[in-house]
């Protein structure tokens, strides 16, 4: 007799998180599990790309709010959750600066919102044999569904994430098991939350190579280049945790060596781009820095490019630099803490000094040293990156 299992996410927008659960979700064992999705807003260009074994459950209105401004809150009539957010707004910011957080209350706001929104929101009428919350915060799956087990998914390094620790220990403590997509991720959590380590186990992300060479192949251009231009590119939500602001001053670095010729590229959205426009205008880069905003498939763009870089300042495991090597491309990344579980230095990539002077340093190389970036490529290229049997770990947990 199938299982049935609710996995929910938040929206279907363009991430990193959202393209691990379709390429997990494209590969899922239809024939021993009914599996429904719980999207709280359906919206995101990635909604197209949702398996139809899959049964995505209508919207519900009060659910949507999570990712919605405050003023489109207060026009749709949400007024209780309008008052838990502004009320969770005014506290995390004081919490943010009684602890002095580096990024501010954005992280606060959200676990303090998600946790008092549950109160106001009504509950999915189905019951589930698994429930799986693959999105943090986690709080709506842990109070507001019925199911015999509970699942929540890691997806960064929690040693950097600057939130109310002791609240979000509250809430994965409520979940039979929590999966990690890496070595590295399940370290840092355990670091921050030793009391959970036992509920802990491997799921790293689903991986489809016959999908991403198929996507690459979509014919595209480059702005502002021509066949001298050498060619980075960067995938990533523009944040300030993706450290592209460190990559506009590298890219200014390098041309203060003569190096006209680059162009590097960014494929992604997020709050953080009026910065980075300001950025990029003061260092007059605007014909070199280039944001090419959302794309549902950045994969011909990773295919094209010259070299993949991943300027973060933490990562859990960035899909993207996977995608990288599936295309064989020459991939430097920086020093965040989780980067050894995805590059081995100079084998498969390079990882440099986090900070823009070692990007650009190590950038200067790869362009001097033609041969290493060409061993790079071909460590890549050809290699199996196939890795379905990851479910395998899933499947146990829930039959077990």
């Amino acid at each position: 007799m199938k299982k049935n299992i609710l996995i929910s996410v938040y929206n279907m927008e363009i991430g990193g998180i959202e393209r691990s659960l379709i390429n997990m979700l494209k590969v899922f064992d239809y024939d021993k599990f009914n599996v429904d999705l719980l999207i709280f807003h359906h919206t995101g260009e990635f909604m197209n790309l949702i398996p139809s074994s899959v049964n995505t459950l209508p919207q519900i209105d009060k659910y949507s709010v999570f990712r919605k401004s405050i003023l489109q809150c207060f026009k749709e009539g949400h007024y209780s959750l309008l008052f838990v957010r502004l009320v969770s707004k005014s506290i995390a910011y004081t919490k943010s600066k009684f602890l002095n957080l580096e990024e501010g209350s954005g992280y606060i706001q959200m676990q303090l919102a998600t946790k008092y929104s549950s109160f106001f929101v009504p509950s999915p009428s189905k019951s589930y044999d698994i429930a799986i919350s693959y999105a943090w915060p986690h709080d709506i799956i842990a109070s507001k569904v019925r199911a015999n087990k509970k699942i929540a998914w890691i997806h960064t390094d929690y040693t950097k994430l600057e939130i109310d620790n002791k609240l979000d220990y509250n809430v994965w403590n409520k979940f039979d098991h929590i999966a990690s997509i890496s070595e590295e991720v399940t370290k840092s959590f355990i670091k921050i939350y030793p009391g959970l380590k036992e509920k802990v186990f491997l799921v790293e992300n689903i991986m489809s190579p016959y999908l991403i060479n198929k996507m690459a192949s979509e014919s595209i251009e480059f702005p502002e280049s021509n066949e001298n231009t050498f060619k980075i590119l960067s995938v990533g939500r523009l944040s300030y945790v993706k450290g592209f602001d460190l990559a506009i001053r590298a890219l200014n670095h390098l041309q203060s060596k003569g190096y006209q010729n680059i162009k590097w590229y960014i494929v992604g959205y997020g709050g953080y781009e009026t910065e980075l426009k300001s950025l990029i205008q003061q260092f007059g880069l605007e014909k070199h820095f280039i944001l090419l905003g959302k794309k549902t498939n950045p994969y011909p763009y990773i295919k094209g490019c010259d070299l993949y870089v991943q300027p973060s300042r933490y990562e859990g495991k960035a899909v993207t630099v996977t995608e990288a090597k599936i295309l064989g491309k020459p991939i430097l990344i920086t020093n965040y803490p989780t980067s050894k579980s995805q590059i081995r230095d100079r084998i498969d990539g390079i990882i440099c000094d986090l900070s823009f002077e070692g990007i650009s340093q190590a950038i200067d190389m790869l362009i001097k040293q033609e041969h290493l970036r060409s061993n790079l490529i071909k460590r890549n290229t050809g290699q199996n990156y196939s890795n379905t049997k990851e479910l395998d770990k899933l499947y146990s947990v829930i039959s077990n």
